[in-house]
């Protein structure tokens, strides 16, 4: 069996591609209980499980989680806190989905999700920036959020942007990627109408809104956007490009430089040889010309 991946809420879990990838789970669960044996039952069906949490999750969802990991005394449990807005989130478990059916182990596949993570656009288009605290926002552009009318497009990942919509133009992925576009209210076209053709994007699909945007974003006036690789053969690729190392502490094979089963850090000696690997994983991508994998 493959190995399981988690996500912390039903909204976070995104159709499948096709008939091969797998279906996410959902952890934790409503009681502590109910969370242990569904972990316990995880774990005994796919050996390990990697569970996906917001870096922002509320600390009674990081706690549940770690605390089912220590009752269960279990090595096979992932635990990654991911700096993403939840669509972004969203789509880096479904990317994980599809290579939980290829050859990777466990640990390559757990800590292949910050490498993943890079290539992902995640966005939003909002009416107001007047509470949002997870990207920089100048004094002018909070002035400006209180105009009638106004929107501003913004960009949490890879690095943050934001521009006043009609005005400038939000950077975008300089290879194929797919589009996911989740929208709040009022509804608003500009993402598929607008952001998609700009980013030469290879396809566009609509998916409902995670409820913890609203909260992560600081508005319900607000189009969540997240655009990164989907076919399975490039993102095997571009993981399996990046040279492996085990674990000094479990075992586990690893690519980067931080196990995400243990959490422990390669050795200095090894983490000094990983910045040209992955810079060579990360221009194989980049070469992919727009509108093409």
């Amino acid at each position: 069996m493959p190995t399981a991946i988690a996500v912390t809420s039903p909204d976070l879990v995104l159709p499948p591609h096709d008939r091969q990838t797998p279906p996410a789970v959902v952890q934790p669960l409503g009681t502590l209980e109910s969370s242990l044996a569904g972990m316990h039952a995880l774990i005994e069906q796919h050996g390990y499980v990697i569970s996906l949490y917001p870096s922002s999750a509320e600390s009674a969802v990081t706690h549940r989680l770690h605390t089912v990991r220590s009752v269960l005394e279990s090595d096979r449990i992932a635990l990654l806190g991911i700096d993403l807005p939840p669509l972004g989130i969203a789509l880096l478990a479904q990317q994980l989905r599809q290579l939980s059916v290829c050859d990777f182990s466990p640990g390559v596949l757990a800590s292949a999700a910050r490498l993943l993570a890079h290539y992902i656009y995640a966005g939003a288009l909002l009416g107001s920036v007047a509470k949002l605290d997870r990207v920089p926002v100048s004094l002018k552009s909070h002035a400006k959020s209180w105009v009638p009318g106004a929107q501003f497009a913004v960009l949490a990942n890879p690095r943050p942007e934001l521009i006043r919509v009609g005005q400038d133009e939000l950077p975008g992925p300089e290879f194929g990627t797919r589009l996911l576009s989740a929208a709040g209210q009022p509804p608003s076209d500009w993402v598929t109408s607008t952001l998609a053709p700009a980013w030469q994007v290879q396809g566009v699909a609509t998916v409902p809104l995670p409820e913890e945007s609203v909260r992560w974003w600081g508005t319900s006036r607000l189009v969540e956007f997240a655009a990164g690789l989907y076919d399975v053969s490039v993102l095997y690729q571009l993981v399996s490009s990046v040279r492996r190392d085990e674990c000094r502490w479990c075992g586990l094979e690893l690519i980067g430089d931080r196990c995400g089963f243990c959490a422990a850090p390669l050795t200095p000696s090894s983490a000094q040889e990983l910045p040209a690997t992955v810079v060579r994983a990360a221009s194989s991508v980049r070469a992919l010309p727009r509108g093409a994998t």
